[in-house]
C-alpha cells in the first residue's frame, strides 16, 4: 500500500523551546517550595521529638514515685547538668536515685543511689532551667545542686525533683520543660528561631501525679526564651 504523497500547504510552523528566562523562573519556583517543605519537615521532626520526650519524661517521672513508694524512702528524678561540655548528658540526662536501705534494720539511710539506666532526651531536645519553675507559675525557677551518691562518678551537679516515702512529691506544683534547640560546639544549648513555640511541659502536683500542659501559654514567655 502506497502512502499518499505529502502535500505542502505553505503554512510555516514555529516550533520553540523555554526562554532562559522561564527555565529561571521555573528553578526559582522549585527552590522555594523544597525550601519551604525542608523547614516543615524540620519543624514537624522537633514537635514530635518534644511530644514523644515529654511522654517518656512522665514515665520516668511514675517510675520514680513508684520506687519511693515501693521502698518507703525517697526517691528523686534528677536531670543531668554536670558537665556543660558533655554534650550527650548535659541537659538531657534524667535519672532516678533512691535511699539507700538499712539491711540489718530495713530503714532508709542518708545516702543514696541511681536505681535505673535513666533516658536520654532525643537529638536536639534539651531540658529548661530557665522555665522550668519549683512553684508553679511563680518566679522561682529549678536550681542545680550539688548531689553526692553512692559512686563517686555518679555525683554531680542536677536539677533535683523528689518525692518522699509515701510518693508525695516535695515541690507540689513544680514543673519540667523541654524544648527543641541546637547547640553551638563548644557552648551551652540555645533556642533557635524555629523552635520559639516547638516546647512541651508538665506540672508536678502534691499526690505525686502529672498532668501535661495543653498551652504553651502555661509554660512561659517563649517569645523572648533565648537559653536553656
Amino acid at each position: 500500500m502506497k502512502k499518499p504523497p505529502f502535500h505542502n500547504t505553505g503554512h510555516s510552523y514555529n516550533q520553540r523551546g523555554f526562554s532562559l528566562v522561564e527555565l529561571l523562573v521555573v528553578i526559582v519556583i522549585m527552590t522555594i517550595l523544597m525550601t519551604m517543605g525542608a523547614m516543615g519537615i524540620r519543624n514537624l521532626t522537633g514537635g514530635k521529638g518534644t511530644s514523644t520526650a515529654i511522654a517518656n519524661a512522665e514515665a520516668v517521672f511514675a517510675e520514680a514515685r513508684a520506687t519511693a513508694l515501693g521502698r518507703s524512702a525517697g526517691a528523686r528524678v534528677l536531670i543531668d547538668v554536670k558537665n556543660i561540655n558533655d554534650q550527650s548528658n548535659y541537659l538531657r540526662r534524667i535519672v532516678i536515685a533512691a535511699q539507700d536501705i538499712d539491711p540489718n534494720t530495713g530503714q532508709p539511710t542518708n545516702s543514696w543511689s541511681l536505681t535505673s539506666r535513666g533516658y536520654t532526651l532525643p537529638d536536639g531536645t534539651f531540658y529548661s532551667v530557665d522555665l522550668s519553675k519549683k512553684d508553679g507559675a511563680g518566679s522561682s525557677k529549678m536550681q542545680p545542686e550539688s548531689v553526692t551518691l553512692s559512686k563517686s562518678a555518679d555525683s554531680g551537679q542536677y536539677v533535683v525533683y523528689e518525692f518522699n516515702g509515701q510518693g508525695i512529691c516535695t515541690t507540689p506544683g513544680a514543673t519540667f520543660v523541654i524544648g527543641s534547640g541546637s547547640r553551638p560546639k563548644g557552648s551551652a544549648p540555645i533556642v533557635t528561631g524555629s523552635a520559639k513555640r516547638d516546647f512541651a511541659a508538665f506540672a508536678i502536683w502534691g499526690n505525686g501525679e502529672t498532668s501535661t500542659f495543653r498551652n504553651p501559654t502555661q509554660i512561659g514567655d517563649l517569645s523572648s526564651i533565648k537559653n536553656f
